[in-house]
């Protein structure tokens, strides 16, 4: 499937991965693969930003990106990124305009996350190069309040040939082809990826989104303890349903105490952001277990490259009997 975003990105399959769960070894699966591997360094120490490029560098020769969330300062993460050699930068929830002058100069590709037409057609007129746009049945933490199946054709309509990635309830073939046909030029795949052997998430985070339903999600703020009012998608477990049985009050039950611990030995506090990664003890079930609404069509723990492979050919399939 040639698309104007494999064609910029110089990518075999349109298929990106969302920076959750994100780790060397899964940003370079996904680029092996033929799709584009992504990394968050939106919290990353800047001193280990470099060495982690690296790290993806000795695992492929392939294209891969580095995403940054825009609710603090992220011009020296930028800028070290760049200098380690990375040509593709996606910013999410804030104004990318002050960083695209550096991203321009380095000779690098700018993508943009967006909820709606009017953000997307906004951010085209910024110097973005390609939009992404996030319907809110995504996982982690979602921008807009538009599901994807409207949200992909208005984009289309107001940034004209803008390269277009759609985002948000996608996690199989049939997916990729529905994107396609509402006018996107790729898929931004999150959920499908935190089941993934490669993916740096905790087995029981694995295991809850192969069990999750569809309805199984929450749209929320109620993982906010360090991030406050942050609209975000996770499954409903043990710590959302404490608070529902309370009467969901403002004054969430439990909130503060240490429910879990990361590898370096730091607490990590009930109704925090974080997600259960590989290393972590304690309940990790109680943390945030962010997904989207496709939890629901994903059964298993695979490797990226099945995963890529699976999709790819469900969707060709697909659109070759739509022109047959």
């Amino acid at each position: 499937m040639d698309t104007r975003v494999t064609k910029l990105l110089a990518i075999r399959h349109p298929i990106v991965q969302a920076p959750i769960g994100a780790s060397a070894g899964l940003a370079s699966a996904v680029a092996n693969a033929g799709g584009l591997g992504m990394l968050g360094i939106s919290w990353t120490p800047l001193e280990a930003i470099g060495p982690l490029i690296a790290r993806v560098r000795s695992l492929t020769d392939k294209p891969f990106g580095v995403n940054l969330v825009l609710v603090s300062d992220q011009q020296a993460r930028l800028e070290s990124a760049l200098a380690a050699g990375v040509r593709i930068v996606s910013f999410f929830w804030g104004d990318p305009s002050p960083h695209l002058a550096t991203v321009k100069s380095a000779g690098a590709l700018a993508m943009m996350t967006v909820g709606s037409a009017e953000e997307a057609r906004r951010a085209v007129d910024q110097g973005i190069d390609i939009i992404v746009a996030q319907g809110v049945e995504a996982g982690g933490h979602v921008w807009g309040e538009v599901g994807t199946f409207v949200l992909i054709p208005a984009v289309r309509d107001a940034i004209g040939t803008t390269p277009l990635i759609a985002a948000g309830g996608i996690a199989d073939g049939r997916g990729l082809a529905a994107a396609s046909c509402l006018g996107a030029d790729a898929v931004w795949i999150g959920t499908r990826f935190v089941a993934c052997t490669e993916a740096d998430t905790h087995a029981a985070y694995r295991q809850a989104v192969v069990d999750a339903t569809e309805a199984d999600t929450l749209h929320t703020t109620l993982f906010d303890l360090d991030w406050p009012n942050a609209p975000h998608r996770a499954i409903v477990n043990s710590t959302v349903r404490r608070w529902r049985a309370a009467g969901s009050p403002g004054l969430r039950p439990g909130e503060g105490e240490v429910i879990a611990r990361h590898e370096s030995g730091a607490a990590i506090k009930r109704y925090g952001d974080d997600s259960p990664k590989a290393g972590m003890t304690g309940d990790v079930e109680a943390m945030s277990l962010y997904a989207g609404q496709s939890a629901g069509l994903v059964r298993d723990v695979r490797p990226a490259a099945a995963i890529i492979e699976e999709m790819m050919s469900q969707a060709e399939a697909i659109l070759a009997r739509r022109h047959s």
